[in-house]
């Protein structure tokens, strides 16, 4: 090898052993800052229950494993850590096959003990009474199978306005809630609702948790949107394609979004007063006919007059699991929920993935079917653009399916 040639050799390899240690150095020094900022979470300083009325409400269809692993008991503990002059419980049960309707008849046992205002509906009428019952109204629509189906969407938004009506019968008695706590089948504690009910010093129109049901992937993509609007960019942490979320996130802190609900939510009462009040909803039949779709939980914040008032944001330090082994891998007792490896790999595949790919693709299908929907009447109009997916979702007798 000629000297020149050599020397440009060692150089060329003095720069790329540099640029190694560069980044080396670099993920170090961001790895070592995300975990600092992780202990710091644990320290945040949690309201104090009894302060405010909250009423929570949940559904439930197939739940009994949880509902007496788990979650009847926490309620319970929250309901009473709350105190009964300022809690409300009201749970909507519908079709389940299981002891679903056991298990509820036992919370209502336990609460009727400690005088705990409640209300737990039990609904005989199951999947298939629903989809088999005549085709009229809202909710049905034609389907590429060439059949008339129910829509899962409006079925769930119906359901979750059901749960809701005691905190209108309660108004015309002069009782107010303050919070609106909405509690899916996860397993959770009271310290976890207090931290939730915590976020911003609770200035907030909403604040979700993170659930997850096989670590380290998050569970709720179908809800959860980015500050600009995107949905996941990853299912595992740090998750977003956004700035504010992502950094929000590393830092661990209220992570700024455009929707959540991933488990349990945390929502300002008053939308829910107002004239007409704010309820759950699905896209209208003539747009998802378009093989649009749009969740009930993400509608709800487009909806909400506090939304851009407040803001709603994501709560990383509660973290609940659709299973015991999902809670624990992410609330280890003595140590930090997100190894050191996997705070390093998730930064770089997040840089990654932000590099190349984008999300211009999947959304233009979306954005070209609502343009097409909203110019064939005035009327048309979806105030939640950024909740539309390219799916249909009907009801069917064990659940539901695409189509």
């Amino acid at each position: 090898m000629k000297p020149y040639r050599y020397s440009l050799y060692r150089k060329a390899r003095r720069i790329r052993l540099a640029l190694f240690f560069i980044l080396i150095g670099w993920t170090l020094v961001e790895v070592l800052h995300i975990k600092y900022m992780h202990v710091q979470e644990s320290r945040l300083q949690q309201v104090a229950l009894g302060s405010e009325k909250i009423y929570i409400a949940g559904l439930h269809w197939n739940s009994e494993q949880i509902l007496r692993e788990a979650w009847i008991a926490a309620v319970v503990d929250l309901a009473n850590a709350i105190g009964r002059d300022n809690v409300f419980v009201s749970i909507q049960e519908s079709g389940s096959w299981d002891d679903t309707k056991g298990a509820l008849i036992h919370l209502d046992q336990l609460l009727a003990e400690y005088d705990i205002p409640r209300r737990i509906v039990l609904d005989n009428k199951t999947h298939l009474d629903e989809i088999t019952k005549p085709h009229s109204g809202q909710g049905w629509i034609e389907t590429p199978i060439g059949a008339t189906e129910l829509r899962r969407i409006p079925y769930l938004a119906k359901l979750r306005n059901v749960a809701m009506e005691p905190l209108y019968e309660q108004k015309s008695a002069g009782i107010i809630y303050d919070t609106i706590v909405f509690l899916n089948d996860v397993i959770f504690t009271t310290s976890d609702i207090q931290n939730l009910l915590s976020t911003r010093g609770g200035d907030y129109a909403a604040t979700c948790a993170l659930d997850f049901s096989d670590p380290p992937d998050f569970y709720d993509t179908f809800a959860l949107r980015d500050s600009e609007g995107h949905d996941m960019l990853m299912q595992s942490w740090p998750y977003f394609r956004s700035r504010a979320s992502r950094q929000a996130m590393k830092d661990s802190q209220p992570v700024p979004v455009t929707s959540c609900w991933n488990g349990v939510v945390a929502m300002d009462a008053t939308p829910f007063y107002q004239s007409p009040p704010l309820r759950f909803r699905g896209i209208s039949d003539s747009l998802a006919k378009s093989h649009l779709e749009g969740s009930e939980c993400c509608l709800i914040h487009a909806d909400n007059p506090l939304s851009g008032e407040k803001g709603v944001w994501l709560n990383p330090s509660v973290r609940v699991g659709y299973n015991s082994p999902a809670y624990l891998a992410v609330n280890p007792v003595n140590s930090s929920w997100l190894s050191s490896f996997t705070v390093a790999s998730g930064l770089w595949k997040n840089r990654f993935m932000r590099w190349f790919t984008t999300p211009w693709f999947k959304e233009n299908v979306v954005w070209i079917r609502l343009w097409k929907w909203e110019k064939q009447s005035q009327e048309n109009r979806e105030p939640g653009p950024f909740c539309l997916i390219n799916e249909m979702q009907v009801l069917t007798e064990n659940g539901w399916a695409h189509r």
